[in-house]
């Protein structure tokens, strides 16, 4: 079953007067790691006057850098894509046979590479480390030492997801882990980087992820548990990676408490949130107005069981059908069938 849908992601800014636009790096073209195919991908920029550079930052995500040669009253940055969201099986990876249960040691030359990844979330004074309610979590959150890891990254993950309310929250950055706890609720980058700081102090290599959440509506309603959303939606959004030997980056978002699927494209994925951030830049003093909009639409769909042909397909279908019996009558075909049909 495939389902095709074309995304339209559109942030504008009106200045009260003509100024200078300082260069912007933009990060909202998918990641080179995600696993849903994209079709098809633009950014427009507006003013149309500008100088457009793409490049991998030092974590290999896909930045634009943009140059303004005028000053001017707008700023326009629109990204439009297209999706397969064909199902996507999370757990669809094999795990080194040392690395299957948890307790395990990334060998010295990977846990070199993972360096960014490893070092623990600082609560507020650099070199401090993780806070005390971030350290006291990880410790009364405890597992048999035999617990497989996959098994132990889907508990911690719905635990957080269980112990963290969501809240849309319109203030900049990011809240402390510490902050987060004490609260018990935040954003979707909240939470993400709370689940890095988790992970950290597992000795887990864990990355923050800000990327793009595309859910569907479903086509019959769930016999138990929720339905999921009324209406198609997408959003941009946070979640958190682990690196597992074998598997790769794993998506985890305490969000929701579920794997990432294919309605998670990643757009940018780095050790920090300051790094990851879709859209920075800067302009000459003024006031501002900001238009945002993000809308996705389906545009091809495959007939599958919960949402089989339309009756004008099946009457497509039926007059089709006639329209071979005619041709191969005419051409004297005649087809028979063997004493003993396979079912």
């Amino acid at each position: 079953m495939g389902i095709k849908v074309a995304l339209e992601h559109r942030t504008s800014y009106a200045f009260d007067r003509l100024v200078q636009v300082h260069p912007h790096e933009i990060r909202l073209r998918p990641a080179p790691h995600t696993r849903t195919p994209i079709e098809a991908y633009s950014l427009t920029v507006d003013p149309g006057e500008h100088f457009l550079n793409w490049q991998q930052d030092a974590f290999s995500n896909y930045l634009a850098r943009l140059v303004f040669p005028e000053p001017s009253t707008t700023l326009g940055i629109t990204v439009s894509l297209v999706a397969d969201l064909t199902a996507i099986n999370p757990f669809d990876f094999f795990i080194e046979e040392w690395a299957e249960h948890i307790g395990f040691a990334y060998p010295p030359a990977l846990a070199a590479d993972l360096e960014p990844y490893l070092k623990p979330v600082d609560e507020s004074i650099p070199g401090s480390g993780p806070g005390e309610l971030a350290r006291a979590w990880v410790a009364n959150f405890t597992m048999a030492p035999d617990t497989r890891i996959i098994d132990y990254l889907v508990t911690i993950n719905q635990a957080l997801c269980s112990d963290v309310g969501y809240a849309v929250r319109l203030e900049p950055g990011v809240q402390s882990p510490d902050t987060t706890l004490a609260v018990g609720i935040g954003s979707c980058r909240d939470t993400a980087w709370l689940l890095v700081s988790i992970l950290r102090q597992k000795g887990l290599a864990a990355r923050f992820v800000s990327g793009y959440l595309v859910q569907l509506t479903s086509d019959i309603a769930a016999i138990d548990g929720p339905s999921g959303p009324v209406a198609d939606f997408t959003d941009l959004h946070a979640w958190a990676e682990v690196y597992i030997p074998g598997a790769g980056w794993v998506g985890l978002d305490p969000t929701s408490g579920l794997l990432a699927g294919e309605g998670h494209i990643p757009l940018s994925a780095t050790p920090h949130p300051s790094t990851s951030a879709a859209i920075s830049g800067a302009t000459d003093v003024c006031e501002s107005t900001l238009d945002f909009s993000n809308t996705v639409t389906r545009v091809h769909e495959d007939p599958r069981v919960t949402l089989p042909y339309t009756a004008s397909a099946w009457e497509a279908v039926t007059a089709l059908g006639a329209e071979i019996d005619v041709r191969l009558d005419s051409a004297g075909v005649g087809l028979t069938m063997g004493g003993e049909p396979t079912f």
